[in-house]
C-alpha cells in the first residue's frame, strides 16, 4: 500500500535552515506530482510547494517563495523541502502529499489522495 513518511523536522532559530524528506513506496513514484503542505496552530493546512513527477516544474507559495525549494530523486523515492531563512511564521506541523492525478500540480489538499503523519517544524525567534 501507500505509505509516505516524513523525517527533518526540529526546532531551529529564525534564520536558519532545515531539510525535510519524504520517503515514498506503494507506488510508481516519478509517475506523480508530490507536495509538501503546512498546518500552523489554529489555521487551515496549506499548500507550501509542488513538483511534477519529472521533477521539471515546481509551484510555491508566495511567502516561501525564494527561501524554499522542493525537489526529488526519483531513483530512491524521495521528495525533499529545503528551507532556507525560516521564520517563525513558518512554524507548522509539515505534510507530504502525493497528488491524485498524474498531470499537473495542484494546490487544493483534494487532488491529493495520499498524506504522510506530518513532521514539527518549530522557529524560534
Amino acid at each position: 500500500q501507500v505509505q509516505l513518511v516524513e523525517s527533518g523536522g526540529g526546532l531551529v532559530q529564525a534564520g536558519g535552515s532545515l531539510r525535510l524528506a519524504c520517503a515514498a513506496s506503494g507506488f510508481t513514484f516519478s509517475d506523480y506530482p508530490m507536495a509538501w503542505f503546512r498546518q500552523a496552530p489554529g489555521k487551515e493546512r496549506e499548500f507550501v510547494a509542488g513538483i511534477t513527477g519529472g521533477g521539471d516544474r515546481t509551484s510555491y507559495l508566495d511567502s516561501v517563495e525564494g527561501r524554499f525549494i522542493i525537489s526529488r530523486d526519483n531513483a530512491k523515492n524521495t521528495v525533499h523541502l529545503h528551507m532556507n531563512s525560516l521564520k517563525p511564521e513558518d512554524t507548522a506541523v509539515y505534510y507530504c502529499a502525493k497528488s491524485g492525478s498524474r498531470y499537473s500540480i495542484s494546490r487544493g489538499e483534494s487532488f491529493f489522495d495520499y498524506w504522510g503523519q506530518g513532521t514539527q517544524v518549530t522557529v524560534s525567534s
